[in-house]
């Protein structure tokens, strides 16, 4: 048998699993996890419930599937479209649109980021490498973007990468829970902060700024 062939069985596993999380994906998004079923998953996707769990056992397991695809994605889209850090404020900008536009998916990232964080979850390592993977890329970015001699010796990319996480996380959660927040404002601001740090003060010597009992 040549290697091509003797792939094959591999390649059709690996398609018909794709197929799968698609299926689910339009599904969690479209009516919600909770609502979802595997059966209606299994349907989607062209194939019977059996065949769907020798591929995935449980809907938890299919929804790390969905949201890892998600993420590979735009990990992926990222690394194409955001050379430097220039470019990330609108990169992520427009990412944040397409997350509101799909606010069941962006809930269950959230609640599987918070379930994840126990160590016995299935998904706690693949969260653990995510994270650590985004952290050293936006350190890496913000070093390079970064004043070489920031005032009073402000220069630590990776401690700046960990607060951007944060908020770039925290946002999305403010919006779930009051959706008139303008977050994509919010982003543009916390990383014009992070990259060029705050404002200078305004000069206290400069008459503008004198009291007038000092005039």
């Amino acid at each position: 048998m040549s290697p091509a062939k003797s792939r094959g069985p591999y390649a059709k596993t690996a398609a018909r699993r794709a197929d799968i999380v698609r299926a689910a994906r339009d599904s969690f998004a479209e009516r919600g996890f909770a609502q979802s079923s595997l059966r209606d998953i299994a349907e989607r996707a062209g194939i019977t419930h059996t065949g769907l769990l020798h591929h995935f056992r449980t809907k938890d397991e299919l929804l790390a599937a969905v949201l890892a695809q998600r993420d590979a994605e735009e990990w992926e889209r990222g690394s194409a479209e955001v050379p430097d850090a220039e470019a990330v404020g609108e990169y992520l900008g427009e990412l944040l649109k397409e997350h509101q536009r799909a606010p069941e998916l962006m809930r269950l990232w959230a609640e599987l980021t918070v379930a994840a964080s126990r160590p016995d979850h299935p998904a706690h390592a693949y969260f653990v490498d995510r994270y650590e993977r985004a952290r050293a890329r936006t350190a890496q970015m913000m070093s390079e973007r970064r004043p070489s001699d920031p005032p009073d010796g402000d220069d630590d990319p990776d401690t700046a990468a960990m607060i951007f996480h944060a908020v770039l996380y925290g946002l999305q959660v403010q919006w779930l829970l009051n959706p008139r927040l303008d977050i994509g404002k919010a982003l543009e601001h916390a990383l014009h902060l992070l990259l060029d740090g705050p404002a200078a003060p305004a000069d206290r010597s400069s008459p503008s700024n004198r009291s007038t009992t000092e005039a």
